[in-house]
């Protein structure tokens, strides 16, 4: 059974973990820990832990992949009403913590006391006067088993993987709590944190981002998650993206102890480019975005070689610029003698244009594998 680590944002990789979920492979998600918008900062701002908006969302697509349907998946996936006034979602919230929600009631009653008990600890955590509305149930439960586990979230992962019948893993890159993300344009103007960089303004994503930085709060370098060190190490392939590529996926190269790990596993590493650009991408191709992430890549530490073997590409089948909605396709113009092999092929999902076809994208990624596996035989 391979091996892979999959670094990556939230939605932009979605059908290829679900694709791969569907395999014979055991599948890792490193996902970010700096997430500051949402439901997630809510919570951050109210507690001051890791953000799990971006934990959940990885897991409910691995619980997908893998058929997890039952009824502790449709709690997890479920989401409070944002038009309510505080006092009536703190009451819809109850509908849930008290166990009165059909779904709840039929469970076995080992998963309901668990969930509930997560549930209570969170609400008696942050007191009825919290902002619910429009929270997500799976990001109560799941930071009421971290604060249930003495803030250790590895656990609250583990625990609530169990709950779902999960089996792939997912970790945040990093374990510390008050990471930000900040971006410097090409101007010079700086934005901070992730949820704004998101936001580029049409103007700012015209600018164009020049360097991002992680930090701490008091200045520290973000510290390694042991989890994804570890995943790291036993991979059979390391795959970057796809995936926002200045707030999901090159971060991860900021976080202390990861290039060297990736130069240490003994495995094919790939870098998948989007088939968009985005706003943080706008102008940008795939050559610029695998330049970016080399020099990136270098700057953390990493030996003067490129650290990845392949690059995987959407190829373009026409000779003029062409968009879906506002954004412009990822021009697919690697050079030749690049140091790394270029995998172009056509990944677009036939059915969701902009998107990627997860199972083609799988088959690649597990030929690519088995490639290196023969390599290392060899």
């Amino acid at each position: 059974m391979k091996r892979i680590v999959l670094f990556s944002g939230g939605s932009a990789c979605r059908t290829i973990n679900i694709a791969l979920s569907r395999r014979q492979v055991h599948l890792t998600r490193i996902v970010p820990a700096w997430d500051s918008g949402g439901s997630s900062k809510v919570i951050r701002e109210k507690l001051g832990i890791l953000s799990v908006g971006d934990i959940r969302q990885a897991l409910m697509t691995m619980a997908h992949g893998e058929g997890c349907s039952g009824d502790v998946v449709r709690i997890c996936n479920t989401r409070l009403s944002a038009n309510r006034g505080i006092g009536e979602a703190w009451k819809e919230f109850l509908f849930y913590a008290e166990g009165r929600h059909p779904l709840l009631e039929r469970m076995e009653a080992g998963l309901r006391g668990a969930i509930l008990n997560y549930l209570k600890t969170f609400a008696s955590t942050v007191g009825s006067d919290f902002d619910f509305r429009n929270g997500s149930i799976g990001n109560f439960i799941l930071t009421g088993a971290c604060i249930a586990h003495n803030g250790d979230v590895n656990t609250a992962i583990f625990v609530f993987r169990k709950l779902c019948g999960i089996n792939g893993n997912v970790w945040p890159s990093s374990l510390d709590s008050d990471l930000v993300l900040s971006a410097t344009l090409k101007n010079g103007s700086r934005l901070a944190p992730q949820d704004v960089i998101t936001r580029l303004s049409e103007e700012d994503a015209g600018i164009g981002i020049r360097e991002i930085e992680l930090t701490r709060e008091q200045g520290q370098t973000p510290s390694p998650n042991p989890a994804a060190l570890e995943a790291i190490e036993r991979a059979d392939l390391i795959a970057f993206g796809p995936g926002s590529f200045y707030t999901s996926i090159l971060p991860h190269l900021l976080v202390d102890g990861i290039v060297a790990a990736v130069e240490r596993a003994n495995c094919p590493k790939v870098v998948i480019g989007n088939i968009l650009q985005c706003r943080e991408t706008l102008g940008m191709t795939l050559r610029d975005v695998v330049t970016a992430f080399g020099d990136r890549w270098q700057q953390s530490g990493g030996s003067g070689e490129l650290p990845f073997l392949h690059v995987l590409g959407n190829r373009l089948l026409f000779p003029f610029e062409k968009t879906v909605g506002v954004f412009p396709y990822l021009a697919d113009d690697l050079p030749e003698g690049g140091g790394y092999e270029i995998v172009l092929d056509e990944l677009e999902d036939a059915w969701n244009r902009g998107q990627h076809d997860g199972d083609l994208v799988a088959d690649r990624l597990l030929a690519i594998a088995s490639s290196g596996e023969r390599a290392a035989g060899d």
